[in-house]
C-alpha cells in the first residue's frame, strides 16, 4: 500500500511539473508575440518610419513577404516584421542576390521614403544587405475594417478579405464583365486584371499584379474564371492607389 501511494505521489509530481512547464512555455510564447521585434542600432521601428517625412532617409530590418519583379539591377519586393509592412519600390540589386530573396529572408534597407498616389513605399534606389533571420507573416482578416479610417494603418501588409461579391464591370464595348485587362480594358491576356468586389453596400476594385501574380498563376486564372454574383475568399497585399487597391495573391469560393 505504502508502495502504491508512493508511486501516485510520484506521478502526481510529474504531472504537476510538466503542466507548470507548459505554462511557462505558453506564458513565454505570449509575452514574445506582445513584444514588439528589437531593432539593431540605428534601425527604425515601425512607427518611427511611418512617422518620418516624405523624402527622409529611412533605414529598416525587414522580411521578405513576395517578390514582384527585377530587372536592369532593380528589385521590388513586399516586405513586413512583426509590427508593419514596408513596400520597397525598384531597390539596388543583382540578379544573384534576387534570388537569394527568399520568402521570410531578413534584410536592412537603407533609402527614402516616398509616397505615390497614397502609397507609402521606400523609394528607387535604396540599397539591401541581407541578414540572420526568418520571419513569415501570417494574413489577417481586415474584412471588416473596409470603409473605415483604421484600413490604411495595415498599408501593405499580408491581409484577407472574406465573403465579398463579384460586381459588374463595364468593357469598352459596354457589356459588363467580372474582370477587365487594366484598369480601362485596354489590355490583353497577361496585363494586369481589375475586378470589383462589394461588402455592405461598398464596392472595392482589387487587382492582380500581373508582376506579382502572372498568367500562369492559379490567382490569375482564378479571376478570369469569376462571374458576376460570385462570392468570394481572397488574399493579397494591401497596397494603396487612390484609395485602397490591394494586390490580391490567392482567391477562392467563400467558405
Amino acid at each position: 500500500m505504502k508502495k502504491f501511494t508512493a508511486l501516485l505521489l510520484t506521478a502526481s509530481l510529474v504531472l504537476a511539473s510538466a503542466s507548470m512547464a507548459m505554462a511557462d512555455e505558453t506564458e513565454m510564447a505570449t509575452e514574445s508575440a506582445l513584444t514588439p521585434e528589437e531593432k539593431s542600432e540605428g534601425v527604425m521601428t515601425h512607427d518611427e518610419y511611418m512617422a518620418a517625412a516624405v523624402d527622409d532617409e529611412v533605414v529598416i530590418e525587414t522580411y521578405v513577404q513576395a517578390k514582384q519583379s527585377w530587372w536592369e539591377d532593380k528589385a521590388t519586393v513586399y516586405t513586413q516584421d512583426h509590427d508593419g509592412a514596408y513596400f520597397i519600390y525598384n531597390m539596388a540589386c543583382s540578379e544573384e542576390d534576387y534570388d537569394k530573396l527568399e520568402v521570410g529572408t531578413k534584410i536592412r534597407v537603407t533609402g527614402y521614403k516616398a509616397e505615390w498616389e497614397g502609397e507609402v513605399e521606400i523609394a528607387e534606389g535604396a540599397t539591401f544587405e541581407i541578414l540572420d533571420g526568418e520571419y513569415i507573416a501570417e494574413p489577417e482578416d481586415v474584412t471588416e475594417l473596409l470603409g473605415t479610417d483604421e484600413l490604411i494603418d495595415h498599408q501593405n501588409e499580408l491581409v484577407t478579405f472574406k465573403g465579398m461579391t463579384v460586381e459588374a464591370k463595364e468593357d469598352p464595348e459596354g457589356n459588363e464583365v467580372a474582370f477587365l485587362y487594366n484598369w480601362d480594358g485596354s489590355g490583353e491576356d497577361g496585363s494586369d486584371l481589375y475586378f470589383d468586389v462589394s461588402l455592405n453596400g461598398e464596392t472595392y476594385t482589387f487587382t492582380v499584379e500581373s508582376y506579382l501574380c502572372d498568367n500562369t498563376t492559379d490567382v490569375y486564372n482564378a479571376v478570369k474564371e469569376l462571374k458576376v454574383g460570385d462570392v468570394i475568399d481572397m488574399e493579397g497585399f494591401l497596397y494603396w492607389y487612390q484609395g485602397v487597391n490591394p494586390h490580391i495573391t490567392s482567391v477562392a469560393a467563400a467558405e
